[in-house]
């Protein structure tokens, strides 16, 4: 996240043997994927709340699952950020400001526009961690690149989840 100043102190000492400027520029890219995260979170509430038919206690139930999901993902990219020695990016305004998620349309209303929606937003998840995974290898560090896998593997149930509906739409 270059645009965002450096936290004083933004770099904590640890034993973990990786040199300091691959822990940060892991940090960076698990700060990147938090921010998605915690803006995943929210846009799975946001269709928790606002859905409606005749699906809605199914979806709703669903959505809550994903919210969940997202929010467990978002504290594993954070722990694995901070044992690095850095400092997790969480905030809602930073998520807001950083997040690589295309705008979520607040005029969804039906249970099929709230999958379809969300279903994008998971797919994007899935597919940037899949790339921090690789990214991660690149650089050494198979213990970050297990937590994008973990990531990844847990996106694609809830892709599957939702795309599960799409398919029956069709």
């Amino acid at each position: 996240m270059p645009w965002l100043p450096r936290l004083i102190p933004s770099f904590f000492p640890t034993s973990v043997q990786i040199a300091e400027d691959t822990r940060l520029e892991l940090i960076d890219l698990l700060n990147a994927r938090l921010a998605d995260t915690v803006d995943l979170n929210t846009r799975a509430k946001q269709a928790h709340w606002n859905v409606k038919g005749p699906q809605f206690q199914q979806l709703h139930e669903l959505f809550d699952e994903i919210a969940a999901h997202a929010d467990e993902a978002a504290d594993l990219l954070a722990e694995r950020a901070t044992a690095l020695g850095g400092v997790a990016l969480g905030t809602a305004r930073i998520a807001a400001a950083t997040s690589t998620l295309k705008e979520y349309d607040l005029n969804t209303v039906k249970g099929e526009a709230h999958v379809r929606a969300l279903a994008a937003q998971v797919a994007a998840v899935s597919n940037a961690s899949r790339k921090a995974i690789d990214r991660s290898n690149d650089l050494g560090d198979m213990a970050t690149a297990d937590v994008f896998t973990e990531i990844v593997r847990q996106a694609d149930r809830d892709l599957w989840f939702l795309e599960a509906h799409l398919q029956a739409w069709f």
